[in-house]
């Protein structure tokens, strides 16, 4: 019996897009710390599970060139490295779950977070990314922009609650060099500025000494709040 190539590229596809979101249900348990599901969270679960059902359907039942199911493999092992690099340098931080209602008490900047301030939304956009490549439907870019639209929301929320915590200025200082979702290039030339938005940034914990100076309150000491292992 010869072997089906497209067929075998399917189940490869499947087994690992599935593998990859068993993953994001194992850190929800066992590495994110939150007291409760809240709605925003239950909301990206749906899409999630949803968008998994769709993306298999698509992949068994349509057909698409073998070269898009290979490049859309490699992108979801490139997420997956990313996510499990983030979750190693995260292991102490005891990082909240998406849309968690209480303020971060953890501000990881080694790792992956050097680079980006939130490599598991990274990570999570990559690999539905990659997973719509592999699917070959122009259909896969509604989930994935809706994905990609939940997760910029659940960012600009947490940098929000940043700044109401004694991690502003340390958080206000790791926005100068990490990116929102991918890394800041240096630009040369530019003007060093208090955390301004950037093309993939957005923090909002920005202008915090300068508003205590105006207030004639004396700015604390910058802070690290840094887990190593």
């Amino acid at each position: 019996m010869e072997f089906d190539v497209e067929r075998g590229l399917d189940l490869l596809v499947s087994i690992v897009g599935i593998a990859t979101v068993g993953q994001y249900l194992w850190s929800m348990r066992a590495h994110f710390q939150s007291s409760g599901m809240s709605s925003g969270a239950t909301t990206i679960s749906v899409v999630v599970a949803a968008t998994a059902l769709f993306f298999l359907a698509i992949i068994w039942i349509l057909p698409q060139p073998p070269l898009a199911k290979i490049v859309g493999l490699a992108v979801q092992l490139v997420s997956s490295a990313l996510f499990w690099w983030a979750i190693l340098r995260s292991r102490k931080a005891r990082l909240r779950f998406v849309f968690d209602a209480d303020d971060p008490h953890g501000l990881v900047t080694d790792g992956p977070f050097f680079y980006l301030r939130h490599p598991f939304y990274t990570s999570y956009i990559i690999f539905w990314a990659g997973w719509g490549i592999a699917t070959w439907s122009i259909w896969a870019v509604v989930p994935v922009a809706g994905i990609f639209v939940l997760y910029l929301i659940a960012a600009l929320d947490e940098e929000k609650k940043f700044s109401r915590t004694e991690m502003a200025d340390a958080y206000a200082a790791h926005c100068k060099r990490a990116g929102l979702f991918w890394p800041r290039l240096p630009k040369s030339g530019r003007r060093d500025r208090s955390a301004m938005p950037q093309p993939g940034g957005g923090c909002v914990a920005r202008g915090i000494d300068a508003k205590r100076r105006r207030e004639g309150e004396r700015p604390p000491p910058p802070m690290r709040h840094q887990f190593e292992d």
